[in-house]
């Protein structure tokens, strides 16, 4: 077998087509959200789609990618929150700082909401059919501080992490297009935690 078509570089080649799907797919979805163009994707890219599809199978696989870093931030600032807790910190500020950071970063990121939204029943694959990824680190993340603020009589005892998580993609979702989605989304958040009486 010709060195130019040998495992070895097949997966250098794989490795490299990967790296620059992922960098051009960052800048279609920080550009155009969650419907970025995967042709367009693949054109900028310099792959087929057929290249695209077969790193990324679902447009929910790219999302997930995309928001991986912005993810993996957002589940160590949680566990450095709960372990702030442990040393006496209040823990429903820990919690709502920590969800404070969520909103921020959803309506900051273009396609990090809808990344945490979408269910898996994209029909085009099997594939599709797995857990959301996105999500579940967070949940997962996050579900300590929740532990400690209810336990603490911060938070009510049925209140659960992906109540939480819903709630705030519902937000980032509502507001993508507003002149300042930040701003509006940080009211609503608050709106949202403190209630509607005006005892607050």
């Amino acid at each position: 077998m010709p060195a130019a078509h040998s495992p070895a570089r097949q997966r250098a080649d794989a490795r490299r087509n990967h790296a620059r799907i992922l960098a051009v797919a960052e800048r279609e979805v920080a550009t155009h959200g969650a419907g970025a163009s995967l042709e367009q994707i693949a054109r900028v890219a310099g792959v087929g789609s057929a290249t695209v599809r077969r790193h990324f199978p679902t447009r929910r696989a790219l999302l997930e990618a995309v928001s991986r870093t912005r993810i993996d931030a957002l589940c160590a600032r949680a566990r450095e929150l709960t372990d702030e807790t442990a040393n006496g910190r209040n823990a429903r500020d820990a919690l709502l700082e920590w969800l404070g950071d969520v909103v921020a970063y959803c309506a900051a990121a273009r396609g990090l909401a809808p990344a945490l939204a979408l269910d898996g029943a994209e029909p085009e694959t099997a594939r599709a059919r797995h857990e959301n990824a996105c999500s579940s680190a967070l949940e997962e993340a996050g579900a300590p501080l929740l532990r400690r603020a209810a336990r603490a009589g911060g938070v009510a005892a049925d209140v659960t992490m992906p109540d939480l998580i819903t709630l705030i993609v519902g937000i980032a979702l509502a507001t993508e297009h507003h002149a300042d989605p930040a701003a509006r989304a940080h009211r609503l958040f608050g709106l949202a935690v403190a209630g509607l009486s005006p005892e607050r």
